[in-house]
């Protein structure tokens, strides 16, 4: 994809999200259950669906879940005391807020995110976050995830939470996922991805681009890009729970993408929400945050 193109992508997905992070409370995003950009739901019964549990939704400070995530990145992180985690599209700090706790007062999350009106609102719980938990260990940063706001080899978990097939840029995401992590660093990513290519019409809608589904790339493409970025033991599991709850709920934007499918296939045909673990090869060193 050109520059040019790649910043026409970048503005669709940031006025989206800007416009997601404005949008009256308890409203789904696009990205989120019922996700026609707007439309009431419950946000709480899609995360537990995809692995929350109900005392960590109930430990958050109140807006952080805006309903925008396809899996549970902290969960299979394996997180220690101690720990400096980067998570890669923040959003209103719905996993920095639940890994603060985990990592603990010498630990640190670490939110970048490209849309300001969505720091803003995580910035604005961080006071509600300390209150609660004692802890002043999570922070939010500007950012673009191909061009990440922190030094090398700086932090030792990297997760995200669909927000990579956002990228128009996918390899040097990893490059840059890569360069961040230190020696032996794990990477836990929950996203979309394609076990076949979608049919062109859904590629080039907007809305199904800001929806996470027009921008999800095909399983076999992720693996390449992160064994090309220095990665290893790279594993991508499948997990079926996502897509099969927007469908449940009768999402408006998967009602419309299946409309636009062959006949005879369904979503889950093409798409589906997958746990994406790997290392960064090399021994485990101590370097300096971040």
């Amino acid at each position: 994809m050109e520059a040019k193109d790649q910043e026409r992508v970048r503005a669709i997905v940031r006025e989206g999200y800007g416009q997601i992070a404005e949008a009256e409370p308890g409203t789904g995003g696009c990205c989120g259950p019922v996700g026609g950009c707007g439309v009431r739901t419950d946000v709480e019964e899609l995360a537990q669906k995809i692995g929350y549990s109900v005392e960590e939704l109930r430990a958050l400070p109140e807006g952080a879940n805006l309903g925008l995530s396809c899996g549970n990145p902290g969960a299979i992180a394996a997180l220690q005391a101690g720990e400096i985690v980067l998570d890669l599209g923040a959003g209103a700090g719905f996993d920095c807020f639940l890994i603060g706790p985990k990592v603990g007062a010498q630990g640190r999350a670490i939110g970048v995110d490209m849309t300001a009106e969505m720091l803003t609102k995580a910035r604005r719980n961080l006071a509600a976050y300390r209150a609660r938990t004692g802890l002043d260990n999570v922070e939010f940063r500007l950012g673009e995830i191909e061009h990440l706001p922190l030094a090398d080899a700086s932090v030792d978990v990297v997760i995200s939470n669909c927000v990579l097939n956002l990228s128009p840029d996918k390899a040097q995401v990893w490059r840059e996922i890569a360069r961040v992590l230190k020696p032996g660093g794990r990477v836990a990513v929950s996203d979309l991805g394609l076990v076949r290519v979608l049919p062109e019409a859904v590629r080039e809608s907007v809305e199904a681009l800001v929806g996470c589904v027009a921008g999800a790339p095909l399983v076999t493409d992720t693996e390449q890009w992160m064994r090309a970025a220095g990665l290893v033991a790279v594993r991508i599991t499948p997990k079926p729970e996502y897509v099969a709850a927007m469908q449940d709920v009768q999402d408006p934007l998967y009602q419309r993408v299946a409309a636009a499918l062959p006949a005879g296939h369904s979503i889950s045909d093409y798409v589906a929400s997958f746990d994406i673990q790997a290392r960064k090869g090399g021994p485990r060193a101590k370097t300096a945050c971040c």
